[in-house]
């Protein structure tokens, strides 16, 4: 079983930037299409940016679509999601999630298996 353990989160002035790091010691990482998603308290957990396992497909959701970059580093088992131009309504917990190996490619919460505890992110106005 993947074991995922986010860090990063924080408070930040509108504006600002953070860089969200997601890491595991497993070693079929480097094999896995990866996720990060978010979620407020009262609403449903969304998707914010998938990469496959080699980082040559990489897909965002349109609210976050040029402010923030997913990248991955097989070498480490580390996921990042650098986030710029930070808005109030980025403010959630983030949470990265490993994808279904049987499921092809999706933005689907049903479609991630394995999921970190989450780290919160706060964007201040």
């Amino acid at each position: 079983q993947v074991q995922l353990v986010e860090s990063g989160g924080g408070l930040v002035q509108a504006g600002g930037s953070l860089r969200l790091s997601c890491a595991t010691s497993a070693r079929t990482f480097s094999s896995r299409t990866m996720g990060w998603f978010r979620q407020v308290p009262g609403k449903e957990r969304e998707f914010v940016a998938v990469i496959n396992s080699i980082g040559g497909i990489i897909v965002y959701a349109d609210s976050v679509k040029g402010r923030f970059t997913i990248s991955r580093d097989n070498a480490k088992n580390t996921l990042y999601l650098q986030m710029n131009s930070l808005k109030p309504e980025d403010t959630a917990v983030y949470y990265c999630a490993a994808h279904n190996t049987l499921v092809s490619l999706s933005r689907m919460v049903g479609a991630y298996d394995t999921w970190g505890q989450g780290t919160q992110v706060t964007v201040s106005s």
